[in-house]
């Protein structure tokens, strides 16, 4: 008599969706970001900006792309030149850096940022800002960490709200 030994059933394959692409937006999607970035904006993690912005400045943006074509995340890099010290890299700004809801936890945010880190080395950026409502998680794996305002591009820092309680966050490039 033989007997059988219980296995564990074998697990079923989780839906993946396929990898998104990621591309430097052209002015026509700026609808599309709009869109994307709505639902940040309206829970106060980003700031809102008009449709004429993201049009004019749609060369600043990264996005994810699915297969189909929809968005599934963005990013704006904006590229301050060196600063007083001589010898000094340009420095690099991350801004509304969103994904869809139906793509979060799915590493649509983490192909951004390694896109938007290649981006930065490829330009010969010294450091990279940004300013997070959020746990900031994402960015501390990605070497992110506390800094001051007064360390960014002065511009920029100068811009942020301090009513929405922003967290500075830097990393060297």
């Amino acid at each position: 008599m033989t007997t059988a030994l219980p296995r564990p059933a074998p697990e079923a394959q989780a839906f993946r969706a396929p990898a998104p692409s990621v591309r430097f937006a052209r002015a026509e999607d700026a609808g599309r970001l709009v869109a994307l970035s709505g639902p940040f904006v309206r829970a106060g993690a980003l700031r809102e900006r008009p449709l004429s912005l993201y049009a004019a400045h749609a060369a600043d943006f990264l996005v994810a792309e699915s297969p189909g074509g929809r968005l599934d995340g963005c990013v704006g890099l904006t590229v301050y030149p060196a600063g007083p010290v001589p010898g000094g890299a340009p420095t690099g700004v991350l801004y509304n850096f969103c994904v869809a809801e139906r793509r979060q936890g799915c590493g649509v945010g983490s192909v951004l940022l390694s896109a938007a880190l290649a981006l930065a080395r490829a330009r010969s950026l010294g450091a990279l800002f940004t300013a997070t409502t959020g746990d900031g998680r994402l960015f501390e794996r990605y070497g992110f960490g506390p800094a001051v305002p007064s360390a960014a591009p002065r511009s920029w820092a100068e811009s942020l709200d301090p009513r929405r309680g922003a967290r500075v966050l830097a990393r060297a490039v």
